[in-house]
Formats: structure tokens, sequence, C-alpha cells
């Protein structure tokens, strides 16, 4: 019997998992819903067979029972109680406002995924990177060794060329 109260709450929380990874609202409440029950059921199955009641009589020679399993399945309870009217509160904000409960993907999230950078090309950046630091240390080692300082027109070309333009305005990718 034990074997098929563990396969029910593996099956419980293999149930549970799918139906939180979607997208609706209401399909994440009750994978949420799953997910605690397998829990629960868990938690029960951990705490052995059955036992004479530990608040009752000597117990005669028989081993008592576990208070703990059921006091943790019974907090479990209110929690999943309080996490459900929450997300039961959010569905119904979700589709009263747009009158659909499933969850639309943030734009800014796109665009931050969309810009992952390969290792060749981190490589290439560091790259880069330390070259014009090397070429800055020589500029600055030539001017302090009795060289000239760059001319204006220079540093305007250098201005010229950077990514946000002359006026060094907002660079985007």
């Amino acid at each position: 019997m034990t074997i098929v109260l563990a396969a029910a709450a593996a099956a419980l929380f293999g149930c549970g998992t799918f139906l939180l990874l979607q997208r609706q609202l209401t399909r994440v409440l009750v994978g949420l819903a799953l997910l605690s029950h397998g829990a629960n059921l868990l938690i029960v199955l951990s705490a052995g067979g059955r036992g004479a009641p530990t608040f009752i009589g000597d117990g005669g020679g028989e081993a008592l029972l576990d208070p703990l399993p059921q006091a943790f399945v019974l907090t479990a309870i209110v929690i999943t109680f309080g996490v459900t009217s929450f997300l039961l509160a959010l569905a119904y904000r979700s589709w009263r406002l747009t009158g659909d409960d499933e969850v639309q993907d943030d734009v800014e999230d796109r665009l931050i995924a969309g810009r992952w950078v390969t290792s060749e090309e981190l490589a290439d950046i560091e790259r880069a990177a330390a070259a014009e630091a090397a070429d800055a240390a020589e500029a600055v080692d030539a001017a302090g060794a009795g060289g000239t300082a760059p001319s204006a027109d220079a540093l305007d070309a250098a201005r010229d060329e950077l990514p946000g333009g002359p006026d060094g305005g907002e660079v985007r990718p």
C-alpha cells in the first residue's frame, strides 16, 4: 500500500510541476494545489505506520504515534490556503484588467534575453578593451616623457568616433 501512495505522491508532484510551468494563472493555481497535496501525502507517508494515540493511555507496550508529521501537514494546509487565496485574487485581477488569465512576456526581458553574448564574442571584447588600455597607457607614458598632449582636433575626432556620437548621447544596441 505504501508503494501505491508513494506513486500517487510522485504523480501529484509531476502533474503539479507541469501545471506550474504553464502561462494561464488558473493552471498555475491548480498546479500549486496538486503540488501541495503531493507534499502533504509525502509527509504523512514519512510518518511511518500506525501506532497508539500519543495522549491517551500509556501505550501498553505498543509504539506511540508521532504527532509531528500531522502538525507539519496542518501547517502546510494553512500556508497553501493563504497562497491559493492570493493567487485567486491575482488571477481575478488579471482577468478583470485584460479579459484573460494568461501571463504575457515582458518586453524588457525579451530584449535582455536577445543580448546574450557568446564566449568568443566576449573574448574579442576583452581583447579589444585590453588593447585600448595598453594604447592609453602608452599615450600617457609618451605625454609624461616630454611628449606633447593631443591637439584639440585630435580630441574632437576621437569624440566623434564614440558610439554615442559627438554629444555622448545614449548608446542603443
